[in-house]
C-alpha cells in the first residue's frame, strides 16, 4: 500500500512526455534552446500549432542572470566589435582602393575582396559550428584571434590584387568566422527567456565597431598612411579579441542517456546534421535568409562610392555616411531584439527584412544628389538591417535542439555564403553596365531582399499560421 508521500510524488517531466498522447502520429518532442518544447514534424501536415507562447513547457530554465552569462555577453560584444565591426567598414577600403592601390581596376573587381571575405566568413559557419558543439569556444576563438590579427598585418603589406584577396579576403573572413560563431553560440546557451535581448546586445558590438572603424581608418590612412593605419587597427582589434577570449564560455548542462539535456529521454539522432534538412521551418528560414543576403550587404559596400559621386558633399563626409549606416544598426540590434522577446522573434524578422528592401526602392533609389535623404536612408537601413542580423540567430535557436545550436547556426550562415559573395560583384557589374548610374544596382538590392522576406514570412506561417500568435 502506497503512502501519501509516494502517491503525491512528482512525476519527472520526461516520463510525462513518454505517456503524453501525440496530436499526430508523426509529432516529435525535442528539447529546444528556448528551454521549451520544440515540435519537429516529419509529416507534411499536422494539427498542432507551435509558437513561442504555446510551447512554454517542461524544460528547466537555463542559467541566465549568472556571472558567466553576463561575461559571455560582454566578451561576445567585444569579439563582434573588433571583427564584424571592421568587416562592416569594408566600404572604406573599397573607396580607398578605387582611388589608390587598385585604381586601375573597376568597382566590381575590387568588390570581390569584400565578397570573398563575406563568403569565407559565412561558409565557415557549418564546420566552425560543429567543432563548437563538440569542443566549445576556447580553442576556436584562440586560433581565430591569431589568424585574424595575422590577416590584418598581411593586408598592410599587400601591394597586388591577389595579395588582398588572400589576406583581406580568405584569411580575414576565416578569422572572423572562428570568433563570431563561437561567441554568439555561447551566449545562446545561457539564455532562454531573454535570448534575443542578450544576442542583440552582443550583436550591437558589430554596429558600434562599424561606426568607429570607418572614421578611425580614414583618419589613420590620412595621418600615417595605409600600411600603418591598417596595422594600428589590427592591434586594436587584437586587444578586443583577447578580452573576448578571456570572458566567453559555454554553458554545458549535465548529460546522461536517461536524462540528457532538458529532462527528456536520450534520442540518438537529435543532434545530427541531416535532421536540419528534414525540418521545413529551418529550410524556409535558411532559404529566405540566403535570398535576403543577396542584396542586404550591397549598401554597406557601395554607399561610400555613391556618396562620393555626389558633387555637393564636402570632402571626407562620404565616409560618415557609412558610419551613420552602422550607427542605425546599434539601435536596430538592441531595441527590436528586446521587443521580440515579448511579441515573438519570427513576427519581427520577416517584416524587418521587407523594410530593408522597401527602403532601397523608396529612399535610396530617389536620393539623387540629396545628402539629407541619403543620411536618412543610411540611418533607417542600418536600423532595419541590424534588426534582421540580430534576430536571425535567436530564430534559429528557437526551432533547434540544444545539441544542434552551433551546427544549425553554422549551417544557416553557410547557406548565406554563396549569395553574400555574388551579390556585391553583381551589383558592381550592374553599376558598370549602367554607365556609372546606380539605378539597376539599387533595384537589384531592394527586390532580392523583399523576395527573401516572403520566405521568412512563410517560415513564420509554417510554425504557426495564426496571425496574432507570438512566434
Amino acid at each position: 500500500m502506497r503512502t501519501f508521500a509516494e502517491s503525491t510524488k512528482e512525476v519527472p517531466a520526461w516520463q510525462m512526455h513518454q505517456h503524453r498522447p501525440s496530436a499526430t502520429p508523426t509529432e516529435d518532442i525535442r528539447p529546444s534552446l528556448d528551454g521549451i518544447t520544440a515540435l519537429s514534424h516529419t509529416a507534411t501536415i499536422t494539427t498542432t500549432a507551435c509558437s513561442t507562447a504555446d510551447l512554454t513547457r517542461a524544460s528547466p530554465p537555463l542559467p541566465e542572470g549568472c556571472t558567466s552569462s553576463y561575461l559571455a555577453v560582454f566578451g561576445a560584444f567585444f569579439a563582434l566589435f573588433g571583427t564584424f565591426g571592421q568587416m562592416n567598414a569594408f566600404g572604406t577600403f573599397q573607396a580607398w582602393y578605387a582611388q589608390h592601390q587598385l585604381s586601375h581596376l573597376d568597382a566590381s573587381t575590387i568588390a570581390w575582396i569584400g565578397s570573398l571575405q563575406l563568403w569565407v566568413f559565412f561558409f565557415s559557419g557549418g564546420l566552425v559550428g560543429k567543432i563548437f558543439d563538440v569542443y566549445g569556444p576556447r580553442w576556436l576563438m584562440a586560433s581565430g584571434t591569431i589568424l585574424y590579427v595575422f590577416s590584418i598585418m598581411m593586408t598592410s603589406l599587400s601591394t597586388r590584387y591577389y595579395q588582398y584577396l588572400l589576406a583581406q579576403g580568405l584569411l580575414f573572413g576565416l578569422g572572423v568566422g572562428m570568433l563570431f560563431y563561437p561567441a554568439l553560440s555561447s551566449v545562446a546557451t545561457y539564455f532562454s527567456r531573454y535570448r534575443a535581448t542578450a544576442l542583440g546586445v552582443a550583436a550591437s558590438g558589430s554596429s558600434f565597431g562599424g561606426v568607429m572603424y570607418p572614421i578611425m581608418l580614414q583618419r589613420l590612412f590620412e595621418r600615417y598612411g595605409f600600411a600603418w593605419g591598417v596595422r594600428i587597427s589590427g592591434l586594436v582589434s587584437g586587444v578586443l579579441c583577447c578580452i573576448a577570449l578571456m570572458t566567453v564560455t559555454r554553458y554545458t548542462p549535465p548529460t546522461t542517456k536517461q536524462f540528457p539535456v532538458d529532462g527528456l529521454p536520450y534520442r540518438r539522432g537529435a543532434g545530427t546534421v541531416m535532421s536540419s534538412f528534414r525540418d521545413a521551418r529551418f529550410l524556409l528560414l535558411a532559404a529566405g535568409a540566403a535570398l535576403v543576403a543577396l542584396g542586404l550587404f550591397i549598401p554597406f559596400i557601395f554607399i561610400v562610392d555613391y556618396a562620393h559621386s555626389i558633387q555637393s558633399i564636402p570632402a571626407h563626409t562620404d565616409f560618415l555616411v557609412l558610419a551613420i549606416l552602422n550607427a542605425g544598426g546599434v539601435i536596430g540590434r538592441v531595441a527590436p531584439a528586446c521587443l521580440s522577446d515579448v511579441i515573438g522573434r519570427f513576427n519581427i524578422l520577416g517584416p524587418a527584412a521587407f523594410l530593408c528592401g522597401l527602403l532601397c526602392l523608396v529612399m535610396w533609389l530617389f536620393a539623387g544628389s540629396s545628402l539629407a535623404l541619403l543620411l536618412v536612408f543610411a540611418a533607417s537601413y542600418g536600423f532595419a538591417s541590424g534588426t534582421f542580423i540580430s534576430l536571425i540567430t535567436p530564430c534559429v535557436a528557437q526551432i533547434s535542439d540544444m545539441r544542434q545550436i552551433g551546427c544549425r547556426i553554422g549551417l544557416l550562415y553557410s547557406a548565406i555564403s554563396v549569395p553574400a559573395v555574388v551579390g556585391p560583384p553583381i551589383a558592381g557589374l550592374l553599376l558598370h553596365a549602367d554607365g556609372g548610374t546606380y539605378k539597376g544596382m539599387i533595384l537589384f538590392a531592394g527586390l532580392t531582399v523583399i523576395c527573401g522576406s516572403f520566405l521568412l514570412l512563410a517560415a513564420r506561417w509554417r510554425i504557426n499560421p495564426r496571425l496574432w500568435a507570438r512566434v
